[in-house]
């Protein structure tokens, strides 16, 4: 039997990248998947892709609006949400010195504001049902700091405290809360943040030698989004091929 049979999942920035192949391994677990973007289009592509019930929804993680509209829609639709996988982020590498407040802001309101809006809208209905896997994507850049990614480092920091403390809160409704860090990974993300020269300069300091994929992430939130992780929780996990060891 599939891991996540009958499982409701909400996953934001799923349209690509790391939370398209994220939403492709829950579903293919056997979870129903919510997938949301600020893209309309990239998020009722990826879920048509996945086939089943799976829907896509606009959402724009930095609007409570929008977010709860989406909840709201989920919900009405499929009765629950049992995984909650906070994925939307974005940046922009540049020296701290150099970058100017709105983009601390755009930075700030994506990668940290984004996972507040999602958790306190869906929190409290894990509670109430007495179980729940949230799984929010951190960043080894969180855990210890990043060249030209200073704010970016700053908020995901923002994401593992939050992750530990929400785990400690939800702990007695039986509601786990994990985070996953990404090493260097490559999406589109990554190829517009850096050349061949950088890539390579990666795969030379990455123990395992080469990026991630986005499957590798896909297949460590799978795991912590099941009942096979019931025991882990307020954990930060990274996916990096050794870059960075806790």
């Amino acid at each position: 039997m599939s891991k996540l049979a009958d499982k409701i999942a909400f996953v934001t920035g799923a349209g690509q990248g790391i939370g398209a192949a994220i939403a492709a391994k829950l579903a293919a677990e056997g979870a129903t998947v919510v997938v949301t973007d600020i893209n309309a289009e990239t998020a009722e592509a990826t879920a048509a892709s996945l086939g089943g019930d799976s829907i896509g929804l606009p959402v724009d993680v930095t609007s409570r609006e929008s977010v709860n509209a989406a909840v709201d829609t989920a919900v009405d639709r499929f009765g629950r949400i049992d995984i909650l996988v906070n994925n939307a982020g974005w940046d922009k590498a540049e020296p701290f010195i150099e970058s100017e407040p709105e983009t601390w802001e755009r930075i700030i309101d994506i990668n940290l504001f984004g996972v507040l809006n999602t958790s306190r809208r869906v929190l409290p209905m894990m509670a109430a049902q007495g179980s729940g896997h949230v799984v929010n994507l951190g960043s080894d850049a969180g855990r210890v700091g990043s060249s030209g990614e200073a704010v970016y480092s700053a908020a995901k920091g923002g994401v593992i405290a939050f992750t530990k403390s929400t785990a400690r809160e939800m702990a007695r409704a039986q509601v786990n809360v994990n985070c996953v860090c990404p090493g260097p990974t490559d999406t589109a993300l990554f190829a517009s943040m850096g050349g061949e020269k950088l890539r390579a300069a990666l795969q030379k300091a990455i123990p395992l030698r080469r990026l991630g994929q986005p499957e590798d992430l896909a297949n460590t939130v799978a795991f912590l989004a099941s009942d096979e992780a019931s025991f882990i929780t307020g954990q930060t996990v990274s996916v990096s091929g050794g870059l960075s060891m806790s």
